[in-house]
Protein backbone atom coordinates (compact mmCIF):
# COMPACT_ATOMS: atom_id res chain seq x y z
CA UNK A 1 0.00 0.00 0.00
CA UNK A 2 1.18 3.06 -0.73
CA UNK A 3 1.05 5.83 2.27
CA UNK A 4 0.29 9.40 1.27
CA UNK A 5 3.32 11.74 1.96
CA UNK A 6 2.92 14.44 4.53
CA UNK A 7 3.17 18.23 2.35
CA UNK A 8 5.01 21.01 3.15
CA UNK A 9 3.14 23.07 5.99
CA UNK A 10 4.47 26.43 6.11
CA UNK A 11 3.31 28.85 9.24
CA UNK A 12 3.22 32.54 9.49
CA UNK A 13 1.54 35.16 11.01
CA UNK A 14 -1.87 36.19 9.66
CA UNK A 15 -1.77 39.87 10.36
CA UNK A 16 0.66 42.35 11.48
CA UNK A 17 0.70 46.08 12.38
CA UNK A 18 3.79 48.41 12.37
CA UNK A 19 4.79 51.49 12.65
CA UNK A 20 5.95 53.58 9.44
CA UNK A 21 9.72 54.19 9.70
CA UNK A 22 10.66 51.24 11.73
CA UNK A 23 11.99 47.94 10.96
CA UNK A 24 9.81 44.21 10.82
CA UNK A 25 10.95 40.92 11.04
CA UNK A 26 8.22 38.85 9.06
CA UNK A 27 8.25 35.42 10.79
CA UNK A 28 8.04 32.35 8.97
CA UNK A 29 8.53 28.46 9.70
CA UNK A 30 8.21 25.51 7.71
CA UNK A 31 7.77 21.73 8.91
CA UNK A 32 9.00 19.27 6.06
CA UNK A 33 7.83 15.98 5.88
CA UNK A 34 11.53 14.93 4.23
CA UNK A 35 15.00 15.60 6.24
CA UNK A 36 16.48 19.17 5.07
CA UNK A 37 18.36 19.07 1.35
CA UNK A 38 20.90 21.25 0.05
CA UNK A 39 18.44 21.98 -2.44
CA UNK A 40 16.06 23.70 -0.33
CA UNK A 41 14.65 27.06 -1.56
CA UNK A 42 12.65 29.95 -0.05
CA UNK A 43 10.93 32.70 -2.44
CA UNK A 44 9.23 35.77 -0.70
CA UNK A 45 6.86 37.95 -2.03
CA UNK A 46 4.54 40.78 -2.44
CA UNK A 47 1.28 41.76 -3.33
CA UNK A 48 -0.12 45.44 -2.93
CA UNK A 49 -3.03 46.47 -1.83
CA UNK A 50 -4.81 47.38 -5.39
CA UNK A 51 -3.63 43.42 -5.99
CA UNK A 52 -1.22 44.79 -8.66
CA UNK A 53 1.35 42.37 -10.01
CA UNK A 54 3.28 40.22 -7.28
CA UNK A 55 6.84 41.28 -6.83
CA UNK A 56 9.84 39.82 -5.45
CA UNK A 57 11.16 40.15 -1.96
CA UNK A 58 13.84 37.63 -1.73
CA UNK A 59 15.32 33.88 -2.81
CA UNK A 60 17.14 30.89 -0.95
CA UNK A 61 18.38 28.88 -2.29
CA UNK A 62 21.44 27.49 -0.34
CA UNK A 63 22.53 31.04 0.76
CA UNK A 64 20.57 34.67 0.69
CA UNK A 65 20.13 36.16 -2.51
CA UNK A 66 18.73 39.57 -2.27
CA UNK A 67 17.12 42.19 -4.89
CA UNK A 68 19.32 44.27 -7.55
CA UNK A 69 15.88 46.03 -8.29
CA UNK A 70 12.86 46.83 -6.94
CA UNK A 71 10.82 48.41 -3.90
CA UNK A 72 12.37 46.26 -1.92
CA UNK A 73 15.84 46.91 -2.93
CA UNK A 74 18.56 47.31 -0.14
CA UNK A 75 15.67 46.79 2.70
CA UNK A 76 15.10 43.32 3.24
CA UNK A 77 17.85 40.77 5.30
CA UNK A 78 18.05 36.94 5.87
CA UNK A 79 16.72 36.51 9.24
CA UNK A 80 16.27 32.77 9.31
CA UNK A 81 17.78 29.56 10.69
CA UNK A 82 17.60 26.84 8.18
CA UNK A 83 18.60 24.06 10.77
CA UNK A 84 15.38 25.20 12.89
CA UNK A 85 12.99 25.20 10.08
CA UNK A 86 13.05 29.14 10.32
CA UNK A 87 13.19 31.11 7.00
CA UNK A 88 12.09 34.77 8.54
CA UNK A 89 13.34 37.76 6.78
CA UNK A 90 13.72 41.64 7.95
CA UNK A 91 12.21 44.31 6.29
CA UNK A 92 13.76 47.92 6.78
CA UNK A 93 12.04 51.55 7.07
CA UNK A 94 8.84 50.39 6.44
CA UNK A 95 6.75 52.79 4.19
CA UNK A 96 2.79 52.91 3.63
CA UNK A 97 3.58 52.02 -0.06
CA UNK A 98 4.96 48.12 1.97
CA UNK A 99 1.05 47.84 2.69
CA UNK A 100 -0.09 44.66 1.30
CA UNK A 101 0.37 40.86 1.20
CA UNK A 102 3.74 39.20 2.05
CA UNK A 103 3.96 35.42 1.13
CA UNK A 104 6.33 33.05 2.09
CA UNK A 105 6.62 29.39 -0.02
CA UNK A 106 9.67 26.59 0.93
CA UNK A 107 10.11 23.99 -1.15
CA UNK A 108 12.55 21.11 0.35
CA UNK A 109 12.51 18.36 -2.52
CA UNK A 110 11.08 16.09 -2.72
CA UNK A 111 8.32 17.90 -0.47
CA UNK A 112 7.80 20.66 -2.66
CA UNK A 113 3.40 20.77 -2.37
CA UNK A 114 1.76 22.19 0.25
CA UNK A 115 1.07 25.36 1.92
CA UNK A 116 1.82 28.80 0.95
CA UNK A 117 2.25 31.14 4.35
CA UNK A 118 0.57 34.41 4.28
CA UNK A 119 1.34 37.84 6.22
CA UNK A 120 -0.95 40.60 5.77
CA UNK A 121 1.21 43.67 6.90
CA UNK A 122 -0.57 47.21 7.82
CA UNK A 123 1.94 50.24 8.27
CA UNK A 124 0.73 52.68 10.64
CA UNK A 125 1.26 56.09 11.62
CA UNK A 126 1.18 54.90 15.62
CA UNK A 127 0.47 51.98 17.43
CA UNK A 128 -2.80 50.99 18.30
CA UNK A 129 -3.42 50.20 21.85
CA UNK A 130 -2.68 46.62 21.80
CA UNK A 131 -5.11 44.31 24.82
CA UNK A 132 -1.98 44.34 26.88
CA UNK A 133 -1.70 48.05 26.86
CA UNK A 134 -5.63 48.55 27.75
CA UNK A 135 -5.16 45.52 30.46
CA UNK A 136 -2.24 47.27 31.54
CA UNK A 137 -4.29 50.77 31.80
CA UNK A 138 -7.27 49.37 33.39
CA UNK A 139 -4.89 47.50 36.22
CA UNK A 140 -3.44 51.12 36.76
CA UNK A 141 -6.16 53.17 36.52
CA UNK A 142 -8.15 50.63 39.05
CA UNK A 143 -4.92 50.75 41.61
CA UNK A 144 -5.28 54.65 41.54
CA UNK A 145 -9.19 54.53 42.17
CA UNK A 146 -8.28 51.92 45.38
CA UNK A 147 -5.92 54.26 46.68
CA UNK A 148 -7.85 57.04 46.22
CA UNK A 149 -11.06 55.55 48.23
CA UNK A 150 -8.37 54.18 50.85
CA UNK A 151 -7.17 57.89 51.59
CA UNK A 152 -10.67 59.34 51.70
CA UNK A 153 -12.06 56.85 54.15
CA UNK A 154 -8.61 57.28 56.55
CA UNK A 155 -9.47 61.31 55.74
CA UNK A 156 -13.08 60.96 57.14
CA UNK A 157 -12.26 58.64 59.79
CA UNK A 158 -9.64 60.86 60.88
CA UNK A 159 -12.25 63.92 61.09
CA UNK A 160 -14.64 61.99 62.79
CA UNK A 161 -12.30 61.00 65.46
CA UNK A 162 -11.39 64.84 65.94
CA UNK A 163 -14.96 65.89 65.77
CA UNK A 164 -15.73 63.04 68.42
CA UNK A 165 -12.90 63.91 70.59
CA UNK A 166 -13.94 67.73 69.90
CA UNK A 167 -17.67 67.16 71.31
CA UNK A 168 -16.11 64.66 74.06
CA UNK A 169 -14.19 67.59 75.25
CA UNK A 170 -16.83 70.19 74.85
CA UNK A 171 -19.38 68.17 76.90
CA UNK A 172 -16.28 67.57 79.79
CA UNK A 173 -15.95 71.75 79.45
CA UNK A 174 -19.89 72.41 80.25
CA UNK A 175 -19.87 69.43 82.73
CA UNK A 176 -16.56 71.02 84.61
CA UNK A 177 -18.28 74.33 84.59
CA UNK A 178 -21.80 73.30 85.62
CA UNK A 179 -20.61 72.00 88.46
CA UNK A 180 -18.51 74.73 89.20
CA UNK A 181 -21.42 76.89 88.85
CA UNK A 182 -23.60 74.09 91.50
CA UNK A 183 -20.80 74.41 93.92
CA UNK A 184 -20.61 78.57 93.71
CA UNK A 185 -24.03 78.38 94.11
CA UNK A 186 -24.60 76.28 97.42
CA UNK A 187 -21.34 78.49 98.75
CA UNK A 188 -23.61 81.40 98.41
CA UNK A 189 -26.78 79.90 99.90
CA UNK A 190 -24.69 78.75 102.80
CA UNK A 191 -24.14 81.69 104.67
CA UNK A 192 -28.08 83.00 104.54
CA UNK A 193 -28.81 80.03 106.11
CA UNK A 194 -26.67 80.70 108.86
Amino acid sequence: ALWPVAAMEVHTSKEVDAVNGTNLRLKCTFSSSSPISQKLSVTWNFQPEDLSSHEPVFYYLSEPYTLSTGRFKERVTWDGNIERNDVSIIIWNLQPTDNGTFTCQVKNPPDVDGTIGEVRLRVVQKVHFSEIHFLAVAIGSACVVMIIVVMVVIICQHRRKKAQEKRIEVADTELREKENLKIREEKEATPLED
